[in-house]
């Protein structure tokens, strides 16, 4: 996830509103209008449907992960937002869709956990889900992100939440999965290091075995703390794979030992770091992007176990156009003998006639921090003791090396350092990039059965040509083209008139783009939504807060989708939290048959 710290004062009609404690209450803060006057609206010739910004909640907050992750709570018609700018999550009542209002807000500071560790300030709430009958659990980041982190267990049923307890899980919670019965979370436990590499938590999976249904009557829907005990948490680790145990293709890289702080006794483990979990119809089997490793984890939910790794693969650039520059002067789609990488952040998941499918969004993501870093620009290579390109490298392409490492071709790209090198000739000799632009469909087993290829830029070529690969805080052509592009980063599937649809949200571009991925080797392009006005770029503005107001939607992260069965307008929904904008949209589905 996306880390940041550029905070702006709240617009004067939420800023107004009474924060709640868990002791206390919370006047209801009014939504700020947030759907913008012409939303970007690009569909296919016999698109089913088209999706439209029916209302949103702004926190007034720019650039400071005030909306990130959300969950949708159909009994009570509330959504669920991860507000990591408070560290907290926000309830706001959406049985209006079209203007929602914040009316609690979750925190969890001095709860005693089932370990009898107390939560500090400063924790941080990354990831948040919910079952049917309001349980909700949210994974809690330690203010020190390399300790161990918590899982808050909440009683959302309430005007006003009730925390039932809270179970310590392992370092740096990213994010919660419940099984489809709900008698189990899944927590991905990162496990980042330090910036100086000083420590590196091993990642894990925390499989917590959660409270019966609550109830009206008993402890544990008044307090909790009977129903919630450390014993209940089991944890997955990666030492099975350590060594030779380790699959081909699976990234291991960097670490305590190349940074020069120390030589770990399980380097896989300290390596992998979960990102993202989805778990199968049947509750049995989960998978879990790892995403730097660029792979996947397969666990089993009982056990507690993961029982293999499978490498993701790479997109083959000499085959799959891109635009690798910012410095081209346009929209240039080209192939380039370049490998991508899909190192995917959200993933899930459904079943096809008894296969289980993975969708993944192959976002991108590097390591770098002050002790340790792979990234470089193409132009890079050759300069202060990094090894140069190959000469084939640049033959291939039909150029010199020097006109390969041009700022308009290839120069302004960002690569890794930590793969292509051929060490005996000295010189790298394939160059790997990170994310792929677009999204995949893998089977359970983690076989490639759909890539959607150039899809994604084209697509948003189409339908804002004037801001191709623009960037969220700012607009303008393609300030992202040399780093991941579009970059799709969250995914949710929903079924629409019996058949399943992917909702995939582009961080930096922005807005939601859908597919039909009812057969998942044939998933087709559907429709894209952008609640945002390129006309204003918030970054640049002499007046951030009137910007922001009119900018819509900046950074999408979280979605949630909504069942017509389950929704306050009797047609589906789709909630999309934007991180950069503070912004938590609603769009409904606005069937065309």
């Amino acid at each position: 996830m996306t880390t940041s710290t550029r905070t702006r004062a709240l617009p004067a009609t939420v800023r107004s509103a009474v924060v709640l404690s868990l002791a206390g209450g919370l006047a209801a803060a009014p939504a700020v209008a947030g759907v913008v006057p012409e939303p970007v609206r690009h569909s296919a010739p016999d698109s089913a449907f088209t999706l439209d910004p029916v209302g949103s909640f702004e926190t007034g907050v720019f650039d400071g992960s005030a909306a990130e992750i959300v969950a949708w709570y159909a009994a009570g018609q509330r959504t669920l937002v991860v507000n990591a700018q408070t560290g907290t999550v926000d309830v706001l009542d959406a049985a209006d869709p079209t203007s929602p209002v914040k009316v609690a807000e979750i925190s969890a500071v001095g709860v005693v956990a089932a370990d009898e560790s107390s939560i500090p300030g400063g924790t941080v709430a990354n990831s948040v889900a919910v079952r049917p009958d309001g349980l909700a659990v949210v994974a809690l980041e330690a203010p020190q992100k390399t300790d161990d982190g918590w899982l808050l267990v909440v009683d959302v049923r309430r005007e006003e939440p009730v925390v039932l307890g809270a179970y310590r899980v392992g370092a740096l919670p990213d994010m919660v999965a419940l099984t489809p019965r709900g008698d189990r979370a899944l927590v991905a436990n990162e496990g980042e290091p330090t910036g100086d590499y000083s420590l590196d938590p091993e990642g894990s999976v925390s499989v917590v075995r959660l409270p019966k249904q609550l109830t009206d009557r008993g402890r544990s829907a008044q307090h909790g703390t009977a129903a919630i005990t450390q014993g209940d948490v089991a944890t997955a680790d990666f030492h099975a794979f350590e060594g030779d145990a380790l699959p081909a293709g699976v990234r291991v890289f960097g670490g305590r030992e190349d940074a020069g702080t120390g030589t770990p006794a399980s380097p896989v483990s300290e390596n992998l770091e979960p990102e993202y979990v989805t778990v199968s119809d049947d509750g049995r089997t989960a998978w879990v992007s790892l995403q730097e490793a660029n792979a996947l984890a397969v666990l089993d939910v009982r056990a507690a176990t993961v029982t293999d790794l499978l490498p993701l693969g790479t997109v083959d650039r000499r085959e799959v156009a891109f635009d690798p520059s910012d410095r081209d002067g346009g929209t240039n789609l080209d192939t380039w003998p370049v490998q991508g990488l899909r190192l995917p952040d959200a993933i899930d998941s459904y079943r096809v006639r008894g296969t289980d499918y993975v969708v993944t969004a192959n976002e991108g993501d590097a390591r770098d921090y002050d002790a340790y870093s792979e990234e470089a620009r193409v132009k890079d290579l050759g300069r202060d003791g990094i090894p140069p390109v190959c000469d084939a490298v640049a033959e291939e392409a039909g150029m010199t090396v020097a006109e390969l490492q041009a700022d308009e071709n290839l120069g302004r790209l960002n690569i890794t350092l930590a793969q292509g090198l051929d060490v005996e000739a000295g010189c790298y000799a394939e160059l790997f990039t990170y994310g792929t632009r677009s999204f995949s469909i893998f089977d359970g087993a983690g076989t490639l059965v759909f890539d959607s290829g150039s899809q994604l830029e084209e697509i948003v070529a189409e339908a804002v040509p004037d801001f191709f690969n623009s960037n969220h805080s700012e607009t303008n052509l393609e300030g992202r083209s040399d780093d991941k592009g579009p970059e799709p980063e969250g995914v949710v599937l929903g079924e629409v008139a019996g058949r399943t649809y992917a909702f995939i949200g582009l961080e930096r571009t922005g807005g939601v783009m859908v597919y039909d991925v009812t057969e998942p080797a044939e998933a087709s392009f559907v429709t894209y939504v952008n609640n945002r006005d390129f006309s204003v770029s918030v970054e640049d503005a002499d007046n951030v807060d009137v910007a922001l107001a009119a900018a819509g939607d900046l950074g999408a992260e979280g979605l949630a989708f909504v069942p017509a069965s389950e929704s306050p307008t009797g047609a589906p929904l789709v909630v999309v939290g934007n991180e950069v904008s503070g912004t938590t949209t609603f769009f409904e589905v606005t069937d065309l048959r």
